[in-house]
């Protein structure tokens, strides 16, 4: 076996500033897995996240690390152990799969003898602005029926919820604090999401300063997000959570995605499949782990101003899975 690895960065200029709690953005930076064997190429998006320590270059380096035991041997089963959880074994573990699934003339789902995938709804995301801006983004929305609402700056968190309530009295809302609220907020904010009827609060407390969730009511179901990364540590968060945010930039891959959603439906967790801000590319293999969620979040290609070619088909905010020259 002789492969021939690659490594490149790519960058997507949003359609419009992405701001959440911690700050803003306006292009999605992706680091691009390219292995080819034979006459088959697999690739695999990631996004590195500076929450987690990682950059552009950390990751770029790690996969360079270990481009020639990829090159000779190193499979989906021992990459779990030669690399961390996190953005660069994601990039590399999707890429395997998809090259699996080339070589075999298949595609992933069959390869899992999953049942053909089919179009899943995801959520959109309101940026964190000020009400009125989120409302007027909310109302250019119209016809969405779930929304991601970004709050967790300041003190005005509760007219954002209600503004964005009012202009979307009927949409499904997740309320997304991105660790922004305090043990001295919470109550009230989780009060103000119950009252505009909020489907879940996501993860509303820093990660590490949680423990208050096992302690406090749960007017609204709490989702966990950076306070969980691989099915390891889901244990930890029986009593505080009910819902977990599954991302591939997280667990590292789609192999270790699908033992964390198994764990997750084990010890009753609910599940939201989401994703970073990144292309088609990014999304394509989450669309597996998404058929059964309750929360789709992979709006991703929503949010820039142009995808990459051989795309995912968005129509509206129901998204169909992809074709083989995407992934897959």
């Amino acid at each position: 076996m002789v492969r021939r690895i690659s490594v490149t960065v790519e960058r997507f200029p949003l359609a419009a500033q992405f701001t959440i709690a911690r700050g803003s953005k306006t292009e999605a930076a992706v680091v691009v897995c390219t292995i080819a064997q034979d006459n088959a190429i697999g690739r695999g998006e990631c996004v590195p996240y500076a929450r987690y320590g990682e950059s552009i270059e950390t990751v770029t380096a790690a996969i360079e690390t270990i481009a020639g035991e990829l090159a000779e041997w190193l499979d989906r089963g021992a990459l779990q152990a030669r690399m961390p959880a996190g953005a660069a074994r994601n990039a590399v573990d999707c890429a395997l799969w998809d090259l699996e699934a080339k070589l075999a003339g298949v595609n992933v789902a069959e390869l899992l003898a999953l049942p053909p995938l089919r179009r899943v709804e995801t959520a959109y995301t309101i940026s964190l602005d000020t009400p009125d801006e989120m409302a007027a983004a909310t109302r250019r929305a119209v016809g969405r029926r779930v929304l991601k609402v970004k709050v967790g700056r300041g003190a005005d968190d509760e007219a954002r919820m209600r503004a964005v309530r009012a202009a979307a009295p009927d949409a499904q809302l997740v309320i997304d604090a991105n660790e922004g609220w305090t043990a001295e907020t919470i109550r009230a904010n989780m009060l103000v999401a119950a009252s505009i009827g909020a489907f879940v609060v996501e993860q509303p407390l820093p990660a590490g300063e949680d423990a208050i969730l096992a302690e406090i009511p749960h007017p609204v179901p709490i989702c966990a997000d950076e306070s969980v990364h691989g099915s390891d540590g889901l244990g930890s968060l029986v009593g505080r959570y009910d819902f977990v945010n599954l991302k591939l930039d997280k667990t590292g891959g789609l192999t270790e995605g699908l033992r964390f959603l198994t764990e997750a439906r084990s010890q009753g967790f609910g599940v939201m499949v989401g994703c970073m801000v990144g292309s088609s590319l990014a999304m394509a293999p989450a669309l597996l782990l998404a058929q059964d969620a309750e929360i789709v979040d992979l709006d991703g290609p929503l949010l820039l101003k142009a995808d990459r070619p051989d795309g995912l088909v968005y129509e509206g905010s129901f998204v169909a899975p992809p074709t083989s020259r995407l992934w897959g």
